[in-house]
């Protein structure tokens, strides 16, 4: 049923708390914050639904700071919402970029949010209010600890091996298996 209607996500967002990214390096499994980042939410879930972010590679890979995913281009400038344009940022001052593993939609400025997201590899507080904190992993860090490990370009901190996203599990339970 999700497949088929996207749109229904946005109504049954409460109930579809997790999601599990299956990677070339293992799974990170992923709570989402549907209450306080509804349409953010929407968004990440229906792509999640829709394949899109299956054979997405790992474009952007700064150690200490955070990994970036999230454009079928590969490129770091392709993608979009399920809008078709960019949506505004959904800022909450109870989520914050303190601990390892925040997932946050990538912007290029306010509001314009699109299908790019990262996760931190550690606190980042200079990216509060700045970019939307949409969830936190809670399952697989040694996952995010192998991205981390990877070898980059030093200029543009492409990992040198594509690594990918292979496909998406949606869990209506954060604690399904």
């Amino acid at each position: 049923i999700l497949q088929s209607n996207p749109s229904s996500l946005y109504y049954f967002c409460s109930f579809l708390q997790a999601v599990t990214f299956h990677t070339d390096l293992g799974d990170l499994k992923i709570e989402l914050f549907c209450e306080r980042t509804p349409k953010a939410c929407e968004n990440f879930l229906a792509l999640c639904a829709s394949g899109f972010y299956n054979g997405c590679v790992f474009h952007r890979n700064i150690k200490g700071f955070m990994v970036q995913t999230g454009d079928p281009t590969g490129t770091g400038k392709g993608g979009t919402s399920i809008w078709g344009r960019k949506f505004e940022d959904e800022f909450s001052e109870h989520l914050k970029h303190n601990v390892r593993g925040v997932v946050s939609m990538a912007n290029s400025g306010p509001n314009t949010n699109g299908s790019q997201f990262f996760f931190t590899y550690a606190k980042q507080p200079h990216l509060d209010m700045k970019y939307t904190i949409f969830g936190k992993i809670i399952d697989g860090l040694e996952t995010l600890d192998e991205l981390e490990k990877l070898p980059v370009n030093e200029k543009t901190f492409r990992p040198i091996t594509d690594t990918r996203i292979k496909d998406v599990t949606i869990h209506a339970n954060p604690f399904a298996g």
